[in-house]
């Protein structure tokens, strides 16, 4: 059983930090601020969130799954809110986001 429980967990944290960096190329990649926060949201909700969950899985029933777990909740519940935010004021403060005119849409 906790040869499972390792399995799961390492596969756990494992995508996770696959999500953190393509959401940090991500990040450096892409042009605007807009593209970049979709990437940083990606990065700060499924990445985080899988990392949690596979130290959960690790961790067991104690009372250290419970503080990972109340982690979790306040970082599922901030992040999009902080996010949304911080969009909000990019669209508030730049009048455009950016296009690319060289395929002719719009």
């Amino acid at each position: 059983m906790t040869l499972l429980i390792d399995i799961l967990s390492g596969a756990l944290l494992l995508g996770g930090a696959a999500f953190v960096i393509i959401g940090t190329i991500g990040i450096l990649r892409l042009p605007d601020a807009l593209t970049q926060l979709h990437a940083a949201g990606i990065t700060d909700t499924m990445g985080v969130t899988l990392i949690i969950l596979g130290l959960m899985a690790q961790s067991g029933f104690t009372l250290v799954t419970v503080k990972l777990l109340l982690i979790l909740l306040v970082l599922v519940f901030t992040n999009p809110a902080a996010s949304h935010a911080l969009a909000r004021a990019v669209v508030h403060y730049e009048r455009t986001p950016w296009r690319d005119d060289s395929t002719g849409t719009r």
